[in-house]
């Protein structure tokens, strides 16, 4: 799957192009990275989702959050949690305050998942922010407590889409992606090295993680045929 650069806008919600322009070319090519995904799941159907990256600034947070809109639309209840406690950026993308979430369910267990739960513009979407950025990403994300509430967000969606940080340098992801049913594997043209790729597959072959695909971003449309569509993005 290949997405490339396009000039940026200044409209409302300018990363998520499937929200701001549904009927475009490039919301056409999300849509077709769902059906994609669709397919493998004709055996069973896969309730999580990691979305991640070999190094940062590949847009796997942009990439997250619009191929969560087009599994919504499609009329999955869908929840995208930003699994990032490095780096979170979904929630700029959303336009809301990175407030209660995911680490501050891990951090009191008073709270409740419907807490720290945000509704969307969209139907059937909804949104788990990354919550106060902790000390310990990885203790967080490697703890029991984690594990449970990954079980307990999958229990009450048809699918929980996961933005975690790149795999490389940070044990975060692979755990996640160990855990997860599916990955999404993210690639930024011109940027990622060979070296890294392999050593992500490597890291994600050795965990055991279920690939589903790559999407090759910020592709420049003189380098493609007319057939692809072309996507920009500066998030992570």
């Amino acid at each position: 799957m290949v997405f490339g650069r396009k000039k940026r806008s200044k409209k409302n919600y300018k990363e998520l192009i499937t929200l701001a322009s549904p009927g475009s070319l490039i919301s056409e090519q999300f849509r077709t990275l769902r059906t994609n995904i669709e397919f493998a799941m004709v055996d069973k159907k896969y309730k999580s989702l990691v979305v991640t990256s070999s190094m940062p600034n590949a847009g796997k947070s942009t990439v997250a959050a619009n191929l969560a809109i087009t599994f919504a639309r499609q009329g999955y209840r869908v929840l995208l949690a930003e699994a990032d406690f490095r780096r979170p950026s979904v929630h700029k993308a959303f336009q809301v305050l990175n407030g209660a979430g995911m680490t501050s369910l891990l951090s009191n267990p008073e709270l409740t998942v419907e807490e720290c739960v945000l509704d969307t513009d969209i139907n059937n979407l909804s949104l788990m922010t990354c919550g106060p950025i902790p000390p310990n990403p990885a203790e967080l994300i490697g703890s029991n407590r984690m594990k449970e509430l990954q079980d307990k967000l999958v229990s009450k969606y048809d699918l929980v889409i996961f933005d975690t940080p790149p795999l490389l340098g940070f044990g975060d992801a692979q755990i996640m992606a160990g855990r997860a049913e599916g990955t999404i594997f993210v690639i930024r043209h011109g940027v990622a090295k060979k070296e890294n790729m392999l050593k992500a597959n490597e890291i994600l072959t050795r965990v055991g993680a279920n690939v589903l695909g790559a999407v090759y971003n910020q592709v420049p449309a003189s380098e493609q045929d007319n057939s692809y569509y072309y996507y920009y993005t500066e998030e992570d």
